[in-house]
């Protein structure tokens, strides 16, 4: 059977009355006589008597029509709502065709884990972040012979290196070649044109990271960014005490006990640092960010910084 899809943010579901108006809006009763209505134990309406349980207004859709609710922006989502939302989602899920899906920013696992639904953390998860190489050779690759374009092993290799495997530069370099392989008789894509494009795509980058540095200076948040870019130095991956040390050498000192964990969750939240998958270590969102985090960011105490030592 068809699933219906529900996309909705957290900006439209503030409260309870509103995820019920949102979930089952008027025209949805039209399609039931008062008979079904009374089956399935809801009898509200909008704005006249105060609204059912997420966990009845799920069961009423998903025993109509299978349905699957999309849930963007899940980092800001209000907790009690959240909280309503996640029990009613895991009852209704064991016996009834529908899904929840949340997509949000890195922050998404810690607002969850405030919550008091731990189910959430057994669910199946796709993580943001760079993609593998082979999976970027093939972003690169796979759009160019769609148009009857080849891509040469060394083309191919040097712009999955140039991308640092990050989707967004991935799409602005590929832009950046298309432009001039479609304005070219070459049916190839030559190191010249590669070469011939490379202008374009550094200048969106450095554009992108001008916006990063912006964003972390509206945030408070260079010192720490720079401490913890200059950590990196040499460096693919820190440990947490590495990455506390240096985040509190950003902070100025020791202060206050909780202003690591404060700030760590903050470059998380940008995208600015990512924990490695299944290990307590962490690395950069973008490794040639922090290039130019060394560059532009105010720079900290050198005997505040921890010093790195090489990368394997």
């Amino acid at each position: 059977p068809e699933v219906r899809v529900r996309r909705l943010t957290p900006s439209e579901i503030p409260d309870r009355t509103r995820l019920a108006e949102e979930l089952l809006p008027d025209a949805w009763w039209k399609r039931f006589t008062p008979d079904e209505i009374a089956a399935i134990g809801i009898r509200w309406r909008p704005g006249q008597d105060g609204p059912p349980s997420p966990r009845a207004v799920l069961s009423a859709r998903a025993s109509k029509q299978p349905f699957a609710m999309l849930l963007d922006e899940a980092h800001i989502l209000d907790p009690e709502v959240g909280r309503q939302l996640l029990h009613a989602s895991q009852v209704v899920g064991r016996r009834l065709p529908f899904l929840l899906i949340l997509a949000g920013t890195p922050n998404l696992e810690p607002h969850l884990a405030t919550l008091g639904a731990s189910f959430w953390n057994r669910a199946e998860q796709l993580r943001i972040g760079r993609l593998d190489e082979a999976a970027t050779a093939e972003a690169f690759r796979r759009p160019f012979e769609e148009q009857g374009v080849s891509v040469p092993d060394d083309a191919l290799a040097a712009m999955v290196r140039e991308s640092q495997c990050y989707p967004y530069f991935v799409q602005l370099l590929g832009r950046a070649v298309w432009e001039r392989v479609s304005g070219s008789a070459s049916r190839e894509v030559t190191g010249a044109l590669l070469d011939a494009g490379r202008p374009r795509f550094e200048e969106g980058r450095g554009e992108y990271y001008a916006h990063r540095f912006e964003e972390l200076a509206r945030r408070g948040l260079l010192p720490v960014g720079g401490a913890v870019a200059e950590a990196f130095r040499g460096r693919s991956v820190l440990t947490w005490t590495e990455l506390e040390s240096a985040i509190r050498a950003g902070l100025g000192g020791p202060g206050d006990a909780d202003a690591p964990r404060e700030a760590l969750e903050k470059l998380r939240d940008l995208g600015y640092i990512w924990r490695v998958r299944g290990r307590p270590e962490w690395e950069p969102g973008i490794p040639s960010l922090m290039d130019y985090m060394r560059a532009f960011a105010p720079a900290p105490p050198v005997s505040a910084v921890p010093k790195s030592a090489p990368s394997d």
